[in-house]
C-alpha cells in the first residue's frame, strides 16, 4: 500500500511562517516517511495510514503558537503502490511535455 499526502501546518500569524514550517518539516525526521517541501505544503508518502498520521501529528506538534492551521489530504492507494512522483509523470505523458512553466 502506498499513502500520499498533502500536508500544510502553518501557525497562524502575520509574520513570516518560515522558521514554525521548518519546524514542522524537521519533525518529519522521525518517522519512515518520504518528503518534498513545495510552496504550498510537503508531500508525503508513507506505506501506512498510521506512519502518515503519526508524521502528521508531529509537524502540527513541531509548530508553536496560540493558533496553529493544518491541513491533511490524503490518497490512501489500497490496492497497489504508486509513488508520488509516478503521478505527475503521468499528468506530463498526458501534455507530452513538463508540468511546469517557464516563468
Amino acid at each position: 500500500m502506498t499513502v500520499v499526502a498533502l500536508l500544510s501546518v502553518a501557525p497562524v500569524t502575520e509574520e513570516s511562517m518560515a522558521d514554525e514550517v521548518a519546524k514542522a518539516v524537521e519533525a518529519l525526521e522521525e518517522y519512515d516517511v518520504g518528503y518534498e517541501t513545495n510552496p504550498m505544503g510537503t508531500v508525503i508518502e508513507a506505506d501506512s495510514t498510521d506512519e502518515l498520521f503519526a508524521a502528521a501529528q508531529a509537524a502540527h506538534e513541531a509548530v508553536d503558537g496560540d493558533r496553529v492551521s493544518t491541513v491533511l489530504k490524503i490518497d490512501d492507494k489500497r490496492t497497489r503502490d504508486t509513488a508520488a512522483s509516478e503521478k505527475v509523470e503521468a499528468v506530463e505523458e498526458a501534455l507530452g511535455r513538463p508540468a511546469s512553466s517557464d516563468r
